[in-house]
């Protein structure tokens, strides 16, 4: 019973506070992010209630934001606080001034080994001063700042991307509005990304508090994109599907993803159907180094040549290797050149003007045509063609069997890869730029994002995607290493295969990608290595308590390219064998007949022929999950339900199955320690108290600049001069001309504590005053409103009073009326 003075909560009460339970979580959880991570820029889209598929905006209101980040040391005493992180184009903006600590397009290193890799070499010559070195633990790309102590670990990219990522959360948690958090993204990645890459991305997203739902590829975010408003023909109907060929290249890459397009009648809940779209990846290309970044290093290349040639720098000695290795001086050649291909792309000549270039020292005037660039980028344009050639041949395609050739990306505007696309097609009429060259795959990933999501109802469009690299696995078997290919390159992401294997001991395998070496051969590369961890006892249970052969005993796993970065995973394992029943003697049987088993778990009822199809297919599809061995017994499909005396003395068969505990363990480049990951959360948490702390400090400084500023008008006006002495303005006078000096002294630098105590102090001496001039302006008007609350008071008391009087005049008429009539009364009788 419940306790006396409480009652039980009604069954309204509970629904309500339930629904509004379910109602607070999903608004919690309900918005999602796609993100379009790109070598030079990083673009996002939101999706939540109310906000279907918008841009995030930068700080600056920008839709897309530089993938750089920048540290800058700070100039106030602070034990606790650490170098300020600049993000996006004000990052950039430091390059010319800071080269040594302004870190961009890092999207190229992730997952990249330090030594021997031709993308490391390249990312150090263009970017000369930045300290790049090897990570101990892994071997891969580091960076050590200038702005930290150099005791202090370097940066991972993973970390340094981690923050870029943060930035972008930051950004769409403020559009989403307050109360709103962000956990789920869609991010897209290039098709030729392979295991080490994609777990790069994984776990930068992981560091910025973003669970990643998928990894799309980039020609697939375009694809869904671009069916999001349109549908196509009913392929179960006689209809024909769509192939259109996306070609994307940005600053680091360019890719050619050939995509079908389709709709198709499925079932609906019920005995209804549906239309859904379809858009799967049948083929797909790339260059891994063509892109924006290529043919703006042409432009470079010319620049740093006519620099050298130059009078002055032939005297000075200076050759082309000692202008590569000044940090400024290519951080603004790299800068202008992107310009100048811009401007190229739209007119047919341009200049650029340096003022103060090497060693600030001298002027340099650059002129170019767009003639003059595709003679220096002629190597480069027979490239542009090469992911098409490959896309088609991985689709079994021709070019006659595309439909249209979707353009995407900064640098498909470039006219030189325009012509070239034109020359390999034929023709100008399959090209559109029908989708935006810029935002199409963002969009897609939201939209993806959103369709994940369970908070979200929107056009079912099913994408397919591939893995990019074909997979299989390996294990030892005699001395010697076996395989057996599982998926190819144009599998479909969450395919599932079942393989068998002769082990019945607890043994361990491999899954691994063929990925193209340096020399250009597959190389099969890990990706996972697979242990048993109860094989050997869940075998020895098949024998001895069922009876089976170790001869006919199977073992069996299912493997699957998985739905989240497509690379192939385990998703269950089992051991099984066909057992046959214990029967009794006659006695037994007739117990049997008559549903008296002689065990007491033997006992089941009856069931019809589909109900024993039903549990077996049931049993073949579980998937394990639990740490301990799972049995389950499934009747042989040949034996039938027993109807007599005869039947029931027959052996029947039954599949017995024990589900096998395993761990995998990822392989290729080695796993972060938990001190490690642990090591850089805590540089990642502390790095944001410090941006918080100097937020902060910036509001308590241009507070205080602003209150300074403020005390002369003070101090002129003559509400104020009235509420005060002329010692007391003459101290506050004194107290704001010193604050003031300290600002433009030592102050600029001080920290919060200093700037809020001198804050506090001037509020200290204003505030009182400022009391007594507000009271002094407002007590005319309060002693008007207490003199027309006293008047209406007034008013009312003359009322009562003459209210008072007229029933006093009442009564006593009344009173004479009665003492008239009583002598009256009296008068009369005595009369009589």
């Amino acid at each position: 019973m419940p306790p006396h003075g409480r009652g039980r909560p009604s069954r309204l009460i509970i629904v309500l506070s339930l629904l509004f339970l379910f109602t607070s979580t999903a608004s919690a959880v309900s918005a999602v992010l796609g993100v379009d991570l790109g070598t030079e820029y990083i673009k996002a889209a939101l999706v939540k209630p109310g906000i279907p598929l918008e841009i995030v905006l930068t700080k600056d209101s920008k839709r897309k934001e530089s993938a750089a980040i920048a540290f800058k040391p700070i100039k106030w005493s602070d034990s606790k606080a650490l170098p300020e992180r600049i993000y996006g184009g004000d990052a950039l903006a430091l390059s010319a001034r800071f080269p040594s600590d302004v870190y961009p397009n890092l999207k190229p290193l992730l997952g990249q080994l330090f030594q021997e890799n031709d993308m490391v070499l390249e990312y150090r010559e263009r970017f000369p001063e930045l300290r790049v070195l090897e990570t101990k633990e892994r071997g891969t790309v580091g960076f050590r700042s200038s702005s930290f102590d150099q005791s202090e670990e370097p940066f991972l990219v993973e970390e340094l991307l981690a923050m870029e990522l943060k930035n972008i959360k930051a950004n769409a948690v403020a559009m989403a509005g307050k109360g709103s958090t962000i956990k789920d993204v869609v991010i897209t990645v290039p098709p030729f990304y392979t295991a080490k890459e994609k777990r790069a991305v994984i776990m930068a997203a992981g560091l910025a508090g973003l669970r990643v739902s998928s990894l799309m590829s980039d020609g697939l975010a375009v694809g869904l994109n671009y069916a999001t408003s349109r549908t196509f023909p009913i392929v179960n109907e006689g209809g024909k599907p769509e192939f259109h060929l996306v070609y994307d290249m940005g600053a680091g890459s360019a890719s050619a993803t050939i995509l079908r397009f389709q709709g198709k009648t499925v079932k609906d809940i019920g005995k209804f159907n549906k239309t859904v779209q379809e858009v799967q990846v049948v083929g797909a290309g790339w260059e891994k180094s063509l892109g924006g970044d290529r043919l703006n290093q042409v432009i470079v290349e010319d620049m740093v040549e006519k620099f050298t040639d130059m009078d002055k720098m032939r005297r000075l000695g200076t050759e082309a290797k000692h202008i590569k290795q000044h940090g400024r001086t290519m951080a603004k050649l790299w800068k202008e050149s992107e310009r100048l291909r811009q401007v190229l792309s739209a007119n047919t000549e341009t200049q650029a003007s340096f003022e103060g270039l090497y060693y600030d020292d001298v002027n340099y005037k650059y002129k170019i045509n767009r003639a003059e660039f595709e003679k220096l980028a002629s190597k480069y344009a027979a490239q542009v063609k090469g992911p098409m050639i490959s896309a088609l041949e991985s689709a079994k395609l021709s070019l006659s069997d595309l439909d249209s050739v979707i353009l995407h990306g900064g640098a498909v505007r470039t006219p030189l890869v325009q012509k070239e696309l034109e020359r390999f097609i034929g023709s100008a009429d399959k090209i559109r730029t029908n989708v935006n060259s810029d935002e199409a795959a963002v969009f897609g990933a939201a939209f993806k994002a959103a369709t994940i999501s369970p908070s979200f109802r929107v056009k079912e469009i099913r994408t397919l995607d591939t893995p990019g690299y074909a997979s299989g696995l390996s294990w030892p078997s005699d001395g010697k290493e076996r395989q057996q290919k599982l998926f190819t390159s144009t599998s479909t992401v969450g395919a599932e295969k079942q393989v068998s294997l002769k082990f019945l001991d607890d043994f361990a395998f491999t899954l691994y990608q063929q990925v193209p070496g340096q020399s250009g051969d597959l190389v099969d590369t890990p990706v996972s290595q697979i242990k048993t961890k109860n094989m050997t006892a869940s075998v020895k249970k098949l024998v001895e308590s069922f009876g089976c052969l170790t001869a006919e005993i199977s073992t069996k796993f299912a493997i699957r390219l998985s739905l989240t970065d497509g690379l192939p995973e385990v998703v269950r394992g089992s051991v099984s064998c066909e057992a046959t029943e214990k029967k009794g003697g006659v006695v037994d049987g007739v117990k049997d007949l008559f549903g008296f088993g002689s065990k007491k778990g033997d006992q089941k009822p009856l069931a019809d022929v589909d109900e024993f199809e039903a549990s077996s297919v049931s049993s073949t599809s579980e998937t394990a999950t639990s740490s301990s061995p799972k049995e389950s017994s499934t009747p042989d499909s040949k034996a039938s339900v027993p109807k007599n005396d005869e039947k029931l003395k027959q052996a029947k068969k039954r599949t017995e199955t024990i589900y096998i505990d395993f761990t995998s363990e990822p392989t290729g480049l080695p796993q972060l320690s938990d001190e490690t990951l642990q090591r850089i959360r805590e540089r990642l948490s502390a790095l944001d108290a410090s941006d918080r702390s100097r937020i902060k400090r910036e509001e308590t400084l241009n507070t205080l600049e602003g209150f300074a500023y403020k005390a002369r008008d003070l101090l002129e006006d003559e509400g104020f001069i009235s509420a005060s002495t002329e010692a007391q303005r003459t101290e506050i006078s004194q107290k704001f001309r010193d604050a003031s000096e300290w600002l433009y002294d030592d102050g600029a630098d001080a920290s919060r504590e200093a700037l809020k105590a001198r804050l506090d102090e001037l509020h200290g001496l204003v505030d009182p005053v400022q009391k007594r001039k507000d009271e002094a302006t407002k007590r005319p008007g309060a002693i008007k409103s207490l003199q027309e609350a006293l008047d209406q008071v007034k008013v009312m008391v003359d009322v009562v009073k003459q209210s008072h009087e007229a029933h006093a005049i009442a009564e006593e008429q009344a009173s004479s009326a009665s003492s008239y009539s009583s002598l009256e009364a009296e008068s009369e009788s005595s009369a009589s």
